[in-house]
């Protein structure tokens, strides 16, 4: 079952990672949400991130304080 986290304005997004290559060719890890699970999709929050909620109630991932 893919973490999902309603916001808001009622709208359900579930959280994702995707691993990329950047162009120094470093691995690194993304992390986003999408309304639909689908490949990538992540059980819980990655330990030391937290969800928040943006301006215009779009969550993102934040680093914990």
């Amino acid at each position: 079952m893919a973490y999902s986290y309603k916001n808001s304005k009622g709208t359900t997004y579930y959280l994702h990672a995707r691993d990329v290559r950047l162009n120094n060719d470093r691995q690194r890890t993304i992390y986003f949400f999408a309304k639909e699970p689908r490949d990538g999709a992540l059980e819980r929050v990655p330990a030391g991130w937290q969800v928040m909620e943006g301006r215009n109630a779009l969550p993102v991932l934040s680093k914990d304080k």
